[in-house]
């Protein structure tokens, strides 16, 4: 392997690495289950986080402009995410909810020409809108919504010099056009839904921070962060069909 500058050539031995970022790992961990039910246990998380780190040891490059830590978080978060998926605990009915209310956001804006609201939403699945809200707090309590359920890793939030390296040109290409995609969807969304995304993806703050940003409670943020998510999937059907 022709990588002069890999951290494996400077990082010492499997253990030192480990020793070094397990807090990364722990705060990943951590992080990620704030929006995950409580049958997901974090030991299981931090687990799979360290196979993902170790991995990231074995294949960082510093040429390509990342920082390990950078480089080593995409990895850690891509392990949990696999970690979680096999786990398959999500019911089918949470998927199925999913997908109904990105259609019906679709289907109001694409009517309207503007965001669409709770209520109209409620009304093009013919219910309540006590009972809309149960739907986005099932699927966010579910499942993990966030940007991986669009089809990719949540290295798309990264800057693009600081992309993971890509072997192929064309998935390359694809992943610049996503990455670019994404981050205008991102910025058409309501302000407070942008906000929100930006404080939990990008500044890494908890649900329980965010609402003391915003001076509104845990479970309103959840469902913030649960109505962008589907107003973004709805929005990006052509990279997520």
């Amino acid at each position: 392997m022709n990588k002069a500058a890999a951290y494996t050539a400077t990082a010492a031995s499997p253990q030192q690495v480990i020793e070094q970022h397990t807090g990364l790992v722990k705060r990943i961990a951590h992080h990620m289950m704030a929006r995950l039910p409580a049958s997901v246990q974090v030991d299981d998380l931090i687990q799979a986080g360290m196979i993902g780190l170790l991995e990231a040891a074995r294949n960082f490059d510093n040429t390509k402009g990342a920082s390990f830590d950078t480089f080593a978080g995409i990895r850690i978060r891509g392990s949990m995410l696999d970690e979680i998926r096999r786990g398959d605990w999500a019911p089918r009915s949470v998927h199925r909810n999913g997908r109904l209310l990105a259609s019906a956001v679709r289907e109001v804006e694409n009517e309207t020409g503007r965001d669409a609201r709770d209520i109209e939403v409620a009304e093009k699945l013919d219910i309540g809108l006590d009972e809309y809200h149960h739907m986005l707090n099932d699927v966010s309590s579910g499942r993990m919504i966030g940007i991986e359920d669009l089809g990719v890793s949540e290295d798309v939030l990264v800057a693009e010099h600081q992309s993971v390296d890509r072997n192929e040109p064309e998935r390359a290409i694809e992943h610049q056009a996503f990455h670019k995609a994404l981050a205008n969807t991102i910025a058409s969304l309501p302000e407070r839904e942008a906000l929100v995304l930006s404080l939990y993806y990008d500044e890494e703050l908890n649900l329980k921070e965010i609402g003391e940003v915003l001076s509104v409670s845990e479970s309103r943020v959840s469902q913030i962060h649960s109505q962008a998510m589907v107003r973004l999937k709805a929005r990006m059907q052509t990279w997520v069909d």
